[in-house]
């Protein structure tokens, strides 16, 4: 039963890894050289989008690993599982401080209600998205390495 929990942490994770990781890295640079309002159209329907999952998907990592953590405390790779789930909840703090109150405007904008600082705003969120995959990345690497 173990072995299948970690299985299902890991895929969940590394999952949730690789859409971030496009998202910051591929997706939000195709929206940044789409033509005219359309750049801004997607981010405003993809944070909808994405904004309706991630939050599961979030505490839905956090809660796989502490119930791993929980079920092998006495396992070789505990203390790397720990500290997966501590950067999970890092990352979970970081979304609902930082990333979460940009998303929630930028979801509603168009092109004629839209912020005369809407570029500036989406390029904070891009910064603290950058931090947020690294985060997510460090997490699942000590989840990964937890099994060997």
């Amino acid at each position: 039963m173990l072995n299948a929990l970690q299985v299902v942490t890991i895929v969940v994770v590394g999952v949730m890894v690789g859409v971030e990781f496009s998202v910051a890295f591929v997706m939000n640079r195709i929206f940044n050289a789409l033509p005219e309002d359309s750049g801004q159209l997607a981010r405003a329907h993809g944070g909808r989008m994405l904004g309706a999952v991630m939050p599961v998907w979030y505490i839905g990592s956090v809660v796989l690993a502490a119930v791993w953590a929980v079920a092998d405390r006495h396992g070789h790779g505990t203390g790397l599982v720990v500290t997966g789930a501590a950067l999970l909840i890092v990352s979970v703090i970081m979304s609902v401080l930082l990333l979460v109150p940009i998303n929630n405007r930028g979801k509603t904008w168009t092109p004629e209600n839209r912020p005369a600082d809407w570029k500036q705003q989406m390029e904070r969120w891009d910064r603290f998205h950058y931090v947020r995959v690294a985060v997510i990345i460090a997490a699942f690497a000590c989840l990964a390495a937890a099994l060997v």
